[in-house]
């Protein structure tokens, strides 16, 4: 599977002026079965999001679903939604035949005071495309491997963020660990630039599951990369080396 990553740097609280952006980079992008934005990739990373969310039914979903079916690709990626009286950090995952799944980000930033404002999604996602099953997640969920612990049901995990440069490190060492003990390839898109609270320096990539960086887009500039998931590959690795084959029964059960 072809993948694009696409590391962005957002313009505050306009996402007028992001639909705009995103339109630009998918039809500028090479030829891919999956495009992946940041976190909030409409708005940046807001925690005061009255009267910066998005409201449902969103225009960036539907420019999503447009540029879906245009390019015969899927396409995801977390906006800020005003939906029923409450907000949520919501992560899209759109098809071409029009048809959406998405994931309301589990583990709210506490440290940020985003659980004040925006309501925890409870449901674990997975979505299936072209053969290759996604656990979807958004950012602060990154560092919590119970969480994504595979169950033998997820070939690839995708994390979508706003991660700031203040951190790097733990970004960098988690997303290694979390395909590593997942035995499953990591997908990590960043975004750069800053916001009033921070600043991003990127460090998107894709991991395989063994730990190695497949592709990485450059620090510190948007930037672009394609990567090829290679599920032939995947399943070799887990044949020879089945390691989740001896998980803890209690983590399973705890879930």
């Amino acid at each position: 599977m072809q993948i694009v990553l696409f590391q962005k740097d957002i313009v505050w609280a306009d996402p007028q002026a992001n639909r705009k952006r995103m339109r630009e980079a998918v039809v500028s992008a090479s030829d891919a079965d999956l495009y992946v934005f940041p976190e909030m990739f409409s708005t940046g990373f807001v925690t005061s999001p009255e009267g910066v969310a998005e409201e449902a039914p969103s225009e960036t979903l539907e420019l999503m679903k447009e540029l879906s079916r245009a390019r015969g690709a899927a396409i995801t990626g977390s906006i800020a939604l005003h939906e029923n009286g409450r907000y949520y950090n919501r992560l899209y995952f759109v098809k071409p035949d029009g048809s959406v799944v998405h994931y309301d980000k589990h583990h709210l930033f506490t440290y940020s005071g985003e659980d004040k404002t925006f309501t925890a999604g409870h449901d674990r996602v997975i979505v299936e495309w072209k053969g290759v099953r996604f656990l979807i997640n958004v950012c602060y969920d990154l560092r919590f491997p119970v969480w994504t612990r595979n169950r033998g049901d997820y070939d690839a995990a995708i994390y979508v963020a706003s991660w700031p440069v203040s951190r790097r490190f733990a970004w960098d060492l988690l997303v290694r660990a979390r395909a590593i003990e997942n035995q499953c390839y990591v997908i990590a898109v960043n975004r750069v630039g800053n916001d009033p609270s921070c600043d991003y320096d990127g460090g998107s990539v894709m991991v395989n599951p063994y730990g190695e960086l497949e592709a990485a887009c450059s620090d510190g500039v948007e930037d672009c990369v394609k990567v090829f998931l290679d599920m032939e590959e995947l399943k070799r690795f887990r044949c020879k080396f089945p390691v989740l084959n001896d998980q803890d029964d209690f983590l399973i059960k705890s879930l």
